[in-house]
């Protein structure tokens, strides 16, 4: 018994990894491998695996040394406000296409507001992978 709890006191205890950032990361800026690195502390609501952060864009300003949280984080946006788009209506077999403008910025599977250009009508439509909006288009 005495070796067991000798052993249990020699044991350091084990700490949590947590991503910090290396550099402040404005806003809106698409996030990448530099930008981070992994300390040993458990940091509360830190990501504790860095894969998970980049690539994905950032939603608020994260400081120098400040944990990267995953609510702080979104999908990069495909569409940005006042950007003309392919406006995609689908319903059943047909497919009818026009030109529209974003009224928002949006990544893929966000709702968001366009304008017809031909009819001056404003629409709600999802952004799809490829960046064209689609109306009357649902996800499985």
């Amino acid at each position: 018994m005495r070796p067991l709890i000798a052993l249990l006191l020699m044991t350091a205890p084990a700490l949590a990894e947590s991503v910090v950032a290396t550099r402040t990361i404005r806003a809106l800026t698409v996030i990448g491998p530099e930008d981070l690195t992994i300390v040993e502390a458990a940091l509360p609501g830190a990501l504790s695996n860095p894969d998970l952060a980049v690539g994905q864009e950032a939603r608020v300003a994260i400081y120098a040394g400040r944990p990267v949280r995953a609510q702080d984080l979104g999908a990069p946006a495909l569409v940005e406000r006042n950007q003309l788009v392919s406006l995609i209506f689908l319903s059943g077999g047909l497919a009818i296409s026009t030109e529209g403008r974003a009224l928002a910025r949006g990544a893929e599977g966000d709702v968001i507001r366009v304008m017809n250009l031909g009819s001056r009508t404003a629409v709600n439509g999802r952004v799809g992978p490829d960046g064209a909006i689609y109306v009357g288009w649902t996800t499985p």
